[in-house]
């Protein structure tokens, strides 16, 4: 076999491992994403809770980069804290050797098989579900078809002599040999994107004797270092500080938890041995058929026994590791009025993590637009010329908020979503609709009173206090709906809850409509006047529909 052949089945082969883990990867997203939600939603501030939780649901989803990206839109959307969202990454990064460990056990024979059934149940099925779960069995198989067609490509070269010169350099005997081992392992990570390929890649150049096993267990390290790239990649572009704070950390812990055990790398070596011999494996160095068969299962055992070792320590000194995150991180910009949504689109290859990020967006276009109704609402006691002036700018910034996310939602949409996603979108989209019509109500609101303030209309005391009072009742509502966006779980008598509050809204409206007529048969109220309270308790009253339905969408997001 000349070396083209060899570079196309090992190349050929990578590339099979890494589409299989995409899919595998995507697959498990879609058919256990709620499940993830829910989990991540309800992260408690213990961080070994956290990091246990992190470990969990890597696990679940083979990827630690995808956990980290989802992290950091939680974490700019302002739904998870950045000291909750480290503590889960610590915990990623032991989830994601199962990957390594589910490779050790040489399941190369199912490969076939699991491509047998996972293309008919991806590609035929009508059900949604069952084309996802292909998508777990398809990606399986091609993972580890993967690793089959890199085996028989770099089986050739274990005797060529220039090959194992060539290879002879990446030697742990001296720490310049280490260091060029983690180094070159962490270029080859941040080249193909994934740490779980090039750990595959990692075993079978030691499988067929290519390299040693201390050799492995230096790139390893590297490769840990090399998968940070994806979390930071996430947060080019970005404004949210805590992102950038949130990738900082994921990077601090892998880099710092690497160059400790590069100064005990050959105690470190030691211990791998010591464990796996201990659990029952036989000696890294036997050999079957000149390959060495068992270094896998070191090589698994490696990686999981750093990334235990450096989250146990970095859970010790999580505030400090956040602390010096926080120092290297770019520094909390000064927040604009008038700031528009930002959007990556490098969430899209992560659905939770970017209807995380369309939920902070929508609850702070909600908290802007409750501030404006607030401020129009000041004006029906005392004038202020100047706040009614604003109307238009913020109708206008409004409508630019309302414009965004619908954008990005529909982007979205056109990816592959599962049903409670599409549910979830459907019901972002009518939630930023109704926050945008209760902006167009406090518009209303805020002409009709400049309206009355020009013509110099007296509005008696009676009816200035009702207009108070719906108000009030409006921006408890506002308020109310705007909490429960921004909670995990929805509160057990929530509708219930929002239904009386709008009923209230509704016959506070017809009450005071009432007391307007009483008040014009009794010849207390002028007709110009009264055309005017009608209007503004009108806009009231349509508000608190709108915030219902707001309510509505908040309780069929699951």
């Amino acid at each position: 076999m000349d070396l083209l052949d060899i570079l196309i089945q090992t190349i050929g082969g990578l590339g099979l491992f890494i589409l299989g883990m995409k899919m595998m990867t995507e697959g498990l997203e879609m058919t256990a994403g709620q499940r993830i939600k829910r989990i991540l939603g309800a992260i408690s501030s213990n961080r070994v809770i956290g990091c246990a939780t992190g470990a969990g649901v890597t696990a679940m989803i083979q990827s630690s980069s995808a956990t980290t990206v989802m992290l950091i839109g939680f974490v700019g959307a302002g739904i998870m804290t950045l000291e909750q969202a480290v503590g889960v990454i610590l915990g990623a990064n032991v989830g994601t050797t199962v990957t390594a460990q589910m490779i050790a056990f040489k399941l190369t024979d199912l490969a076939l098989p699991a491509i047998a059934i996972g293309v008919p149940m991806k590609f035929f099925s009508k059900k949604r579900q069952y084309r996802h779960i292909g998508d777990i069995i398809l990606g399986f198989g091609l993972l580890f078809y993967g690793m089959t067609v890199m085996k028989h490509g770099l089986a050739p070269i274990k005797n060529d002599p220039e090959f194992i010169a060539f290879f002879m350099k990446f030697s742990t005997d001296t720490y310049p040999g280490i260091l060029l081992c983690v180094g070159m392992g962490a270029l080859v990570t941040i080249m193909v994107q994934s740490s779980s390929a090039t750990v595959g890649l990692t075993m079978t150049l030691a499988v067929q004797g290519l390299i040693s096993f201390p050799t492995a267990m230096a790139l390893v390290l590297g490769e840990n270092i090399g998968t940070t790239i994806t979390a930071e990649i996430a947060t080019l572009g970005s404004t949210s500080t805590s992102a950038h704070r949130t990738a900082r950390a994921h990077t601090l812990f892998n880099v710092v938890g690497v160059a400790l055990i590069i100064l005990v790398f050959p105690g470190f070596v030691k211990l791998i041995n010591i464990v796996t011999i201990m659990m029952g494996a036989a000696p890294v160095t036997d050999t079957v058929n000149g390959e060495f068969l068992n270094v896998g299962r070191y090589i698994a055992n490696g990686h999981t026994i750093f990334n235990v070792l450096n989250a146990s320590f970095f859970l010790i000194f999580l505030p400090q590791l956040i602390r010096v995150a926080i120092w290297m991180s770019p520094k909390e910009k000064r927040k604009e009025r008038y700031r528009l949504p930002s959007f990556d689109a490098r969430f899209i290859d992560s659905t939770i993590g970017a209807l995380a990020k369309v939920k902070g967006e929508v609850t702070k276009m909600a908290v802007f637009t409750q501030k404006s109704l607030r401020n129009t609402c000041e004006c029906l006691t005392v004038r202020d010329d100047d706040r009614l002036a604003e109307r238009e700018a913020v109708e206008d910034h409004i409508d630019a908020m309302q414009k965004e996310i619908i954008k990005f939602l529909t982007t979205i949409y056109q990816g592959d979503v599962n049903e409670p996603e599409a549910i979830e979108i459907s019901e972002m989209m009518r939630i930023t609709n109704n926050v945008e019509r209760i902006g167009d109500s406090i518009e209303n609101v805020s002409k009709i009173l400049e309206r009355i303030h020009e013509n110099g209309y007296d509005i008696s005391e009676k009816a200035s206090g009702d207009l108070v009072a719906i108000s009030a009742e409006v921006d408890r509502f506002f308020e109310f709906v705007i909490k429960e966006m921004g909670e995990h779980e929805r509160s057990p008598d929530f509708k219930k809850r929002a239904k009386a509050q709008e009923d209230l809204i509704d016959d506070m409206r017809e009450r005071m409509r009432q007391d307007h007529i009483d008040r014009l048969r009794q010849n207390l109220c002028s007709v110009d006047v009264g055309v005017l309270f009608i209007a503004l308790l009108s806009n009231f009253e349509k508000m608190g529909d709108y915030c219902y339905n707001i309510a509505i969408g908040i309780n069929r997001i699951k």
